[in-house]
């Protein structure tokens, strides 16, 4: 610090804080270890009441701070908890807030699809806002369009290159047939089948009946004898991707392979996958696996090292884009 005159003049340092909440707290470790730190240090419980209550162990004042906090069950305290740390940090005069979404939460309302319903994942921007978020990173977005939800940047990555890296060893030269479960996931599937050799396309229609149920009508194009791959966003239930694998394999498929990014898995989705068709499914590691789903056909692929470098770029002021060749969905 120099004094001259009436003037005063400082020279700031920058620092960087990471902390998590209680969600995935072996993802935010996974991040941090690449990035070479450590998880800063917060206290977090419930009052008997079940108000959460939280306070942060060492200084945040000034500091570029991320939180890492995965929208997993229970959806809605997972959600809050971040809020409250946000939250917290605002009021400890943090320099930069940055909220750290893997798989966020509510992506699916993103619309009115009927009258009289919400819009919910607009709901979500605004309260990571209001909290004080400066900043939001997430990972494979349900829809591009969230990202206009909010008013402040977004950052959306992509875990595109960790699957295909993992279809690439898997498949080596073999012809694959790439299709989505329906057809809002088209988009994805061209963007695997650009980055696969000797890969093809089927289209799959569906219908939905209720809330988590669905039923493949049909299929076009060419898949008798061949490798089928289907990629989604994300399996809830797992009723739609089961019921896309039966309908290729009724096709005369030779086996069904299926890639997503953020394994929910819940209620029953387990027990589908275990006596479905699909012969191998790899996801990433965005959300914890349910304790019970311990499926030999299941891969993880970590996105860990993607997280990390999006921080790093986000502290130093570099390009995140240009981290990964503009792949962003």
């Amino acid at each position: 610090m120099a004094s001259e005159g009436s003037s005063l003049e400082v020279v700031t340092k920058k620092r960087m804080q990471v902390f998590s909440g209680r969600s995935h707290p072996a993802l935010a470790r996974e991040v941090v270890e690449h990035l070479g730190m450590r998880l800063g240090e917060v206290d977090i419980h419930e009052f008997s009441n079940e108000e959460l209550y939280c306070r942060f162990g060492e200084n945040v004042r000034g500091s570029d701070v991320f939180v890492i906090q995965t929208h997993c069950s229970p959806v809605n305290t997972n959600i809050f908890e971040q809020l409250v740390l946000i939250d917290a940090l605002k009021r400890a005069s943090a320099k930069r807030i940055i909220a750290v979404v893997p798989f966020y939460g509510y992506a699916r309302q993103d619309r009115k699809a009927q009258s009289r319903e919400p819009i919910t994942a607009k709901l979500m921007a605004d309260m990571l806002t209001v909290a004080g978020a400066d900043r939001m990173v997430s990972v494979d977005l349900h829809t591009g369009q969230i990202q206009g939800f909010f008013d402040v940047p977004v950052d959306h990555l992509t875990a595109l290159p960790q699957l295909i890296g993992w279809l690439r060893e898997e498949l080596g030269d073999e012809e694959v047939v790439v299709a989505s479960p329906d057809a809002g996931g088209e988009h994805l599937a061209e963007k695997f089948r650009a980055r696969l050799p000797n890969a093809s396309s089927a289209l799959l229609a569906k219908t939905r009946t209720a809330h988590n149920v669905t039923k493949t009508l049909g299929v076009v194009g060419d898949v008798e004898g061949r490798t089928c791959l289907l990629v989604d966003d994300m399996i809830d239930t797992a009723g739609t991707i089961c019921g896309a694998a039966d309908a290729l394999v009724e096709r005369g498929a030779k086996r069904v392979l299926v890639c997503a990014t953020h394994p929910l898995l819940s209620g029953p989705a387990c027990d589908r996958l275990a006596e479905s068709c699909i012969e191998r499914l790899v996801v990433t590691n965005t959300l914890p696996l349910p304790a019970h789903c311990n499926l030999e056909k299941l891969e993880v692929v970590s996105v860990a090292p993607l997280v990390a470098s999006t921080m790093k770029a986000i502290f130093e002021d570099e390009s995140v884009s240009e981290l990964f060749d503009d792949d962003h969905i």
